[in-house]
């Protein structure tokens, strides 16, 4: 497990000890690991990191509203049908027009096929809907696919995967069993300024805390959007491009756009931010 925490920390993803725990049975036992978390806090970037430490293709479903299987499967390339069509002579068969040079992988099929070179990234699961979750939980129980014109495709190696969702909606509890679950937290006030360090390492240690903490006191109000690690290293660095030495004075007011996404949230925040005792 050491191991996974060096190698994360090497490829500058600075896990806590539970997440990095979780990666590593995740890895070991070949089970699919679901991250749920307020956006922000580095679920999509654990995927991202995986493959480049495994040294792996990364392959990446972005889920959306009205995702069906087709677009997350395969599908048929109609109009190299239609035209290859057009060349048939009438000895020849129809049924060659599904062949696997017609076939259009989307990544689901590509990540079956690549298997243990490839990391399965399905991010914001949420925002799809009951049917496309309990297909997805059929391809994630044995990563095969049946495909009626070519047969029965199955992954030698199952390849790493990497669930995400925001919890805009409760994901059903046979996808949950099927995972190995894990919830990320906001990072600790040292752990943050780690990261931003890390992220961005123009940033002075001076600037970095102090982001951090005007962070983590954002984080205690009531925000739409609480801000995640990533907007604490946009505003450290756009506080930094500004040449200021810490969250506070015009700077901090000005670039406040960087942590907060939200109208009604500039005005809590601002006010939080005015607040604040200048250092």
């Amino acid at each position: 497990m050491a191991e996974v925490e060096d190698a994360l920390r090497g490829a500058s993803y600075l896990p806590d000890r539970g997440l990095a725990t979780a990666i590593y049975l995740a890895l070991t036992m070949r089970r699919p690991l679901l991250l749920e978390g307020e956006p922000g806090v580095g679920k999509t970037e654990v995927g991202k990191t995986l493959a480049r430490i495994l040294d792996a293709e990364l392959v990446r479903l972005q889920c959306y509203e009205g995702i069906d299987s087709a677009q997350a499967l395969y599908e048929w390339d109609y109009s190299k049908q239609l035209l290859y069509a057009r060349t048939l002579q009438e000895h020849e068969r129809a049924d060659e027009l599904f062949g696997p040079e017609f076939l259009v992988e989307r990544p689901l099929l590509h990540a079956i096929r690549s298997g243990g070179k490839a990391v399965l990234l399905v991010d914001e699961l949420d925002r799809s809907d009951d049917e496309f979750e309990a297909f997805l939980l059929e391809v994630l129980s044995d990563f095969s696919v049946t495909i009626p014109e070519l047969g029965t495709i199955a992954a030698e190696e199952p390849p790493a995967v990497v669930v995400t969702s925001n919890r805009t909606r409760e994901l059903h509890d046979a996808l949950k069993r099927r995972c190995l679950y894990h919830w990320i937290e906001f990072p600790d006030l040292e752990r943050e300024v780690e990261i931003i360090r890390v992220r961005a390492p123009e940033v002075p240690e001076r600037l970095a805390r102090s982001v951090a903490e005007a962070v983590a006191r954002l984080r205690e109000l009531d925000l739409v959007k609480p801000p995640g690690a990533a907007e604490a290293i946009d505003w450290a660095q756009a506080l930094a491009l500004l040449g200021a030495e810490s969250v506070d004075g015009d700077g901090a007011r000005e670039t406040l756009g960087w942590v907060v996404k939200n109208r009604e949230d500039l005005g809590r925040a601002g006010a939080a931010l005015a607040a604040l005792p200048d250092d």
